[in-house]
């Protein structure tokens, strides 16, 4: 189940001298195209490996099909989503890693040259690199590895996982740097990304408030209009559909973790009429709230 609370606050490095986390997300009897993965950022690198089921990621605007067994690279800053493409289980690796793991090979000189520009942003890896370059599929065997080690972490398993990763950064870098200007500047996908954090930061504060389209499209500088088609853009979701998907998540957190009555949650959703509140949450849950609390739990950590 996700937590809607946790957004890019979730994304947490426990170890600053290691700064890399594993999340194993795990979203169980998902419906399609319910929410695996609720819009956020965060300053780190983020690989996703998918393990079960398939879903489509929406990263600054662009959206990205993802099958099991694909791999793919979510550049630092970027605002990400994702959605389960069918009914059934979709399970996922989140491997979080911050530049800063490298630090140490900072006075290398063909670090500097192949893997900083990546890291540094200066240019990006390809979404998907084994779609753009199919000996980058022979590469992941790397990263899968450094799941084992975060997962299972025997003695030392820090220095492996950080050898492993530089390892896979090197040899993507040594695949796409003849194609890019390492000196070249990438410019964002999305021009008006950090005001549409601010307004995330603000949804994620009070996710079951009431802001018309309006106040919304006030807080990003734009009128109504071209804030609807910036926000699809952006999530694949109109703001109703998104603000609606994040309230009826919300109401299943309570519905599987609190006593209140189904008319009580509907009310802590935003939801005045209990009878439309059973209608959404069918709608995005694929059940009814009643059914709804007696449901297994098993769905996705946030990162």
């Amino acid at each position: 189940m996700l937590d809607l609370k946790a957004l890019h606050e979730n994304t947490r490095i426990d170890h600053k001298s290691h700064p890399f986390q594993l999340f194993r997300n795990r979203c169980s009897d998902m419906k399609k195209e319910e929410c695996i993965l609720y819009l956020h950022w965060h300053e780190h690198f983020e690989l996703i490996v998918m393990r079960k089921g398939s879903a489509l990621f929406h990263i600054d605007s662009k959206p990205y099909v993802v099958q099991a067994g694909e791999v793919i690279i979510i550049p630092g800053g970027t605002l990400h989503v994702g959605y389960a493409l069918d009914d059934g289980d979709v399970d996922y690796d989140s491997v979080v890693v911050n530049r800063a793991l490298f630090h140490d090979f900072n006075h290398d000189p063909v670090h500097e040259q192949y893997v900083a520009p990546y890291l540094e942003g200066r240019v990006r890896f390809p979404v998907k690199p084994a779609e753009e370059n199919a000996a980058c599929a022979g590469y992941y065997s790397l990263l899968n590895e450094a799941v084992e080690e975060m997962a299972l972490q025997p003695p030392a398993y820090q220095l492996v996982v950080k050898s492993k990763l530089h390892a896979l950064f090197t040899l993507l870098a040594r695949t796409f740097m003849p194609q890019q200007l390492p000196d070249k500047s990438v410019g964002s996908y999305f021009p008006n990304r950090e005001r549409f954090k601010q307004l995330i930061a603000q949804i994620e504060a009070n996710p079951t408030g009431k802001m018309s389209v309006t106040e919304a499209a006030s807080h990003v500088g734009l009128n109504a209009y071209h804030f609807c088609k910036m926000f699809k853009k952006l999530t694949g979701r109109t703001f109703v559909e998104y603000v609606n998907g994040c309230r009826m998540s919300e109401a299943e957190q309570l519905l599987q973790g609190s006593s209140l009555t189904i008319t009580e949650i509907a009310a802590r959703v935003g939801c005045d009429n209990a009878n439309y509140f059973t209608k959404l949450y069918k709608q995005y849950k694929g059940m009814t709230p009643s059914q709804g609390r007696g449901r297994k739990e098993g769905g996705a950590q946030q990162v």
